[in-house]
């Protein structure tokens, strides 16, 4: 994590000592469950498919039209009602402009969805997405808990190589009872940790709702009192 710089402002009431906030700088957290980060897995040597409803491709000029188009390498899928490709398609250096139900699904478990994405793919493999929306989605469900992690944003970075998300515009991002917003917020979907920084003035805002749970009966509580002796139980009333 960054080093913290030396401010008199003070962290927001709700943002807790634990999470380890550098005041105006930089604000992150690691995800519970996950002690050791997750090493990159090795890349992938199976071929990129591509399937399309519609295509037409202009070789000459290196131009491709699709509709309803999926593709898929590895664990990754990319689907989108419309796609122009500029660039040789073999995908060693395509660059792919989305529009209409834009859906990524990424590794661990990831997914980004949208109105609008441009991907590229460098030596068949791909290596950046950004989606936009109104706003952009992400959601990740961890393997071992179930629990999702989810955010969203004007837009986001997909960052391949680094194994990041990056959300941009009005940043939302939430795990379990804890929910951050902010300019610019950066998620690593292999480690689970999540980092944000201040930007044009506008901090980093963290909220952690407590877990609601039922009190607790003291140990040495005493026994319900019993009825006032002499009491008796009154008898049914006659019909």
């Amino acid at each position: 994590m960054a080093r913290s710089r030396q401010s008199s402002s003070r962290c927001q009431p709700d943002v807790p000592l634990t999470l380890l906030c550098a005041v105006g700088v930089l604000c992150g957290l690691t995800l519970p469950g996950n002690a050791a980060a997750a090493a990159k897995n090795d890349s992938c040597k199976e071929d990129v498919v591509l399937r399309a409803d519609y295509f037409d491709a202009d070789i000459k000029s290196d131009t491709t039209l699709m509709d309803n188009v999926v593709i898929t390498h590895c664990d990754i899928r990319v689907e989108a009602r419309r796609a122009s490709a500029t660039g040789n398609l073999d995908f060693d250096d395509t660059r792919l402009t989305l529009d209409g139900d834009v859906r990524i699904t990424m590794e661990n478990r990831g997914q980004l969805l949208s109105n609008q994405a441009v991907v590229l793919f460098r030596n068949n493999q791909l290596a950046r997405a950004t989606v936009t929306g109104d706003p952009a989605e992400f959601e990740q469900i961890r393997e071992e808990s179930g629990m999702p992690a989810r955010g969203h944003a004007g837009e986001i970075v997909y960052d391949v190589g680094a194994g990041t998300v990056r959300f941009e515009n009005d940043a939302w991002f939430n795990y379990g009872t804890t929910e951050m917003k902010g300019p610019s917020l950066v998620y690593n979907i292999r480690e689970e940790k999540v980092q944000g920084t201040r930007a044009s003035g506008e901090r980093v805002r963290i909220t952690v709702t407590p877990k609601s749970t039922p009190p607790k009966q003291p140990a040495n509580a005493p026994p319900p009192a019993d009825p006032p002796s002499g009491t008796a139980p009154q008898a049914p009333r006659a019909p």
